[in-house]
């Protein structure tokens, strides 16, 4: 039986540079360069991007600038801006800006919840039941997303069942797509399969994403697998930006250029022109200041042929 027989045709990537990227540079970008960058990505097929987070700003100062974004890009036609809130007061500063989906996130680890919004799981699910209620009618989708998905730096393994529960409830909110994060790239294969089989039993309305790291080298191993489910939804962040502040050991997502490049010589589409999007990588390497993770933007394509005289000749 080939094990490759349900990867999907066409797989969505949805950009998450801007906010999980930026959250923990040393250096912040100002709005007209983050305008820029996303413009870039648009520009290379991106149409769907996590922008930003609805968070207190003296809690991620990178991001504090999240209603100006949105409203500095909202004269791009036919993209999707989705944004992080974690309470009823980033889902009314998020409508305000006029975003088009809000992503309710918690943690499947109670320490890392504790650490990240400073509530237990409990309270922060209950909390979202009030900003269904708020954005009920709004036009503004309402999506889920789970951290520590696949373990916690401060609790180690997580418990498949821990993830399901959660899932549920988001479920229950009428939530349909709901990312599981590897916030500090905690995932192998046998999770990811473990994780995606679990939620199809317990919440089968719900359309997974997959959002991995590449801490310890195995994140496109990771989509391997994920495709080979046939999961059709993947987070990626140009360059290979990002690292959540308050995990320890957390460094970059899979890096955007090298999931389309894997897509692509698969032969799955995606919509997003390779070059183009290496473009960007190098403009996020420019704005950054220092050099990014992602291999593809080094390397260039499988095909970017160079002249024999390129390199010297060896001689002796």
């Amino acid at each position: 039986m080939d094990p490759y027989q349900s990867i999907p045709a066409r797989v969505q990537v949805t950009e998450v540079g801007l906010r999980d990227g930026l959250q923990n540079e040393a250096r912040r970008l100002s709005t007209d360069e983050k305008v820029t960058l996303a413009r870039s990505l648009v520009a290379a097929g991106v149409r769907e991007f996590e922008l930003t987070s609805f968070v207190s700003p003296r809690a991620v100062p990178a991001l504090a600038d999240a209603t100006e974004l949105v409203r500095a890009l909202a004269d791009i036609p036919d993209v999707h801006w989705s944004a992080l809130v974690p309470n009823v007061r980033g889902a009314e500063r998020a409508l305000e800006a006029g975003i088009d989906s809000v992503v309710l996130f918690v943690s499947a680890s109670e320490t890392h919840n504790a650490k990240n919004v400073n509530r237990d799981v409990a309270t922060s699910l209950a909390g979202f039941a009030e900003i269904a209620r708020l954005l009920d009618g709004s036009g503004v989708e309402l999506r889920g997303a789970i951290a520590t998905a696949f373990g916690c730096p401060f609790e180690g393994d997580i418990d498949v069942t821990a993830v399901g529960d959660i899932a549920r409830a988001f479920a229950d909110l009428g939530v349909r797509r709901l990312a599981l994060g590897d916030t500090t790239g905690m995932a192998t294969p046998p999770l990811v399969s473990e994780r995606i089989l679990h939620l199809r039993e317990v919440a089968p309305s719900l359309s997974p994403t997959l959002h991995f790291h590449n801490t310890r080298g195995i994140g496109l191993a990771n989509v391997m697998q994920g495709l080979s489910l046939g999961v059709d939804r993947y987070e990626s962040a140009i360059g290979g930006l990002g690292g959540c502040p308050f995990a320890p050991g957390a460094t970059g997502n899979i890096a955007s250029e090298d999931l389309v490049y894997l897509l692509t010589e698969m032969g799955i589409g995606t919509g997003i022109e390779l070059a183009a999007l290496i473009e960007a990588g190098q403009l996020a390497t420019q704005l950054i200041g220092r050099p990014l993770p992602a291999q593809v933007t080094k390397a260039g394509r499988r095909l970017a042929l160079n002249g024999s005289d390129a390199v010297a000749t060896a001689r002796g």
